[in-house]
């Protein structure tokens, strides 16, 4: 029961960073800005996926060469929803933490005006935008080398009859929930001297809360322009979720 509470608690840290961002909509704006650039970078990509799925499903498939047509298109029907579905999954996951990248100075700065509101900011550990940049990159890419761990066998897995339409959505849901939430309470923990091992163990320590924020986020991320319009409210609910849970100050 105890885990089912912090899983719902950590849902409604995303609530609470719609609530902010909707009493300062000046800030949702400012927000919207590197969310809808990298937005029109992934709508692009993710067609040229989708009109050449079938010649990628074909690629990976030469086995089937040989097969009755019935089967043949059968299976790489399913193999062209299966790639399609893995670009869906990976640019979700990938969203966020290009979208940090791309806009750090935007949301570093709405970060911060989501702690003011809570009270001091905390301070001490700044980085130059120089370093800081390369710094994310860096951990981005570190999270992105972990997320592809679990997700790759998971997209294996989706080839399995009944398990792969059920068990394995909701597995890489809840796994690429969570690295969301590593993403989007990334700000925070930083302003508070917080290396990437640290901010590593102090969500494992809030598994259950990281999956109920993430989670649900990636749900919302999956919804056409989802995550464009989501993305500030992303950013100060994990904020929030830092402030008064995680590293509370």
């Amino acid at each position: 029961m105890g885990h089912f509470r912090s899983f719902t608690d950590g849902m409604k840290f995303f609530f609470q960073g719609l609530g902010w961002v909707a009493r300062t909509p000046r800030w949702w704006l400012f927000g919207l800005i590197p969310a809808l650039i990298v937005s029109v970078l992934y709508v692009v990509v993710l067609y040229l996926l989708g009109t050449n799925a079938g010649d990628l499903a074909e690629w990976a498939t030469p086995f089937a060469d040989g097969w009755g047509q019935a089967a043949r298109n059968t299976l790489r029907t399913l193999v062209g929803l299966l790639i399609v579905g893995a670009g869906l999954v990976l640019a979700v996951v990938t969203f966020t933490a290009v979208t940090l990248i791309v806009g750090d100075p935007f949301y570093e700065k709405l970060s911060e005006k989501v702690e003011e509101s809570y009270g001091e900011v905390p301070g001490g550990h700044e980085v130059p935008l120089w370093k800081s940049i390369p710094r994310s990159v860096r951990d981005s890419l570190i999270t992105l080398g972990y997320v592809l761990l679990f997700t790759v066998p998971l997209f294996f897995l989706g080839f399995v009859p009944v398990i792969g339409q059920t068990v394995v959505p909701v597995l890489g849901a809840l796994v690429s929930g969570f690295f969301l939430t590593v993403e989007l309470t990334t700000l925070a923990m930083e302003r508070r001297g917080m290396a990437r091992k640290n901010r590593f163990a102090v969500l494992r320590g809030n598994k259950a809360a990281a999956l109920g924020f993430g989670g649900l986020l990636f749900l919302v991320f999956l919804i056409p322009l989802g995550a464009v319009v989501a993305m500030p409210a992303a950013v100060a609910g994990g904020t929030i979720m830092v402030r008064t849970r995680l590293a509370p100050v």
